[in-house]
């Protein structure tokens, strides 16, 4: 299962400078994908093979310095609720503001294991400025530099050990399919069509920690985990920052699925923050299947699917190869369709294809095609394999790899479209030296 890391500081302490530090390794695999809005304040971060997801909170603050200060703590106790682990950033050269003593007070009511940073260590002499942090009345701090690193790896040995004994939530295999989205756009009310008046199908998980419900659904001849995750907290008490929240809220659904059920509105089409929860399901390598909900509000022309759905890929460019579903949850019009669809693009994410096949259909295709040559050589493509991760992922092995340029690389991810069913799916091609 994923986790969630969330790093809390009032303002200009150095949390977007350790984040980025932090992320800075899978900047890299992200920006493969062009045209993925790269979110500042939610990344991945990969130490010595354990991945975690990191959020930086101090992006989601807006208003002035004087409204700061309340928002900082919402999104203190939201980070709380919401992560697994906290790194509580200060700053060393500031020594302790009201305000750290303030967050101070909430983190330490908090269940979750919170690690306290003094930043802007950059110089041995300054390690004596940190002791005055043991005011805060928490463990001892971690002496870091996130400009300079400085630090850094031991803080990360310490997450990743606390993180790693985090058991596993669901043995059984089963794919899990969780229905992501903003806000108010319907999430509750389809996971109840999907599960509600037919609970007799439904049997409650056992074992199930953390705070989504994940509900095994053995119907229609389907077998498979709803994990909801979105009518869990009393409204009340997210009255407040929404954005945050729901991205936080999105994070944790998409971390713990195979399949992401993206609805959005058909009367608002898909917006920024649909876009971001795309962008989120595709760089966690999840399968997608997009359900445009509310399509019997909508006025019929003819053709009109059609042209909503170029609207949708148009944004979800470059990634186009995604089921989309005209549904409407209170007249349960096509829940089914959606449902299959989403077994289907598991057993996609899920395929393997065997090496001589590849080789055939692919060598063929880039004899037909070769890479365009780069200062006059000539880039030889010899050999592909699939590699054993998460979702597809193919090595192309070549003599200069680096001189495949990124039109090239969407042609040959089309072609792999073309002869094998990914439907639903983010793969990804790297290029290796033979």
């Amino acid at each position: 299962m994923g986790n969630i890391v969330a790093i809390v500081g009032r303002p200009n302490v150095g949390k977007s400078t350790l984040f980025n530090r932090l992320t800075k390794t899978r900047h890299a695999i992200v920006d493969e994908q062009s045209g993925v809005t790269r979110d500042r304040h939610y990344g991945k971060v990969d130490w010595n093979g354990i991945e975690f997801s990191i959020i930086d909170t101090g992006g989601y603050v807006s208003g002035s310095d004087d409204m700061y200060e309340g928002e900082i703590r919402k999104q203190a106790r939201i980070a709380m609720e919401e992560s697994d682990l906290i790194l509580f950033m200060v700053d060393v050269t500031a020594g302790i503001t009201g305000l750290d003593q303030e967050l101070a007070r909430i983190l330490r009511k908090s269940k979750k294991q919170v690690y306290l940073m003094a930043n802007k260590v950059d110089t041995n002499e300054r390690i004596n400025l940190s002791h005055e942090f043991y005011a805060l009345g928490m463990d001892e701090p971690y002496c870091i530099s996130s400009i300079n690193g400085k630090g850094t790896g031991e803080l990360l040995d310490k997450v990743v050990s606390s993180l790693k004994e985090k058991p596993e939530e669901d043995q059984s295999g089963l794919p899990r399919i969780t229905v992501v989205g903003r806000p108010n756009v319907g999430k509750s009310s389809l996971i109840n069509a999907l599960v509600g008046e037919d609970r007799n199908i439904v049997t409650p998980e056992a074992g199930t920690t953390r705070d989504s419900i994940n509900t095994r659904y053995t119907a229609f001849g389907h077998d498979f985990i709803l994990v909801d995750t979105a009518g869990l907290r009393k409204k009340a008490k997210v009255s407040e920052d929404v954005e945050f929240y729901s991205v936080m809220r999105s994070v944790r659904a998409i971390e713990n699925c195979d399949v992401c059920l993206l609805l959005i509105d058909a009367t608002e089409g898909m917006n920024a923050q649909d876009l971001n929860i795309f962008a989120l399901a595709e760089r966690n390598r999840k399968g997608i299947v997009v359900l445009v909900n509310k399509w019997d509000l909508m006025k019929k022309e003819t053709d009109s699917v059609k042209e909503y759905e170029a609207k949708i890929l148009k944004k979800t460019a470059p990634f186009t190869d995604i089921p989309i579903v005209f549904t409407s949850v209170p007249e349960k019009q096509r829940l089914l369709k959606a449902l299959e669809l989403a077994l289907k693009v598991n057993e996609n994410r899920t395929r393997k294809i065997k090496t001589n096949k590849l080789n055939n259909i692919m060598l063929e295709v880039i004899a037909k095609y070769p890479p365009p040559a780069l200062k006059g050589k000539y880039i030889k493509i010899k050999f592909i394999t699939q590699l054993p991760t998460y979702a597809p992922s193919f090595a192309f092995f070549c003599n200069l790899p680096q001189y495949v340029k990124e039109p090239y690389k969407r042609y040959l991810e089309n072609q792999m479209r073309k002869h094998f069913d990914f439907n639903g799916v983010p793969i990804q091609i790297f290029f290796r030296k033979k």
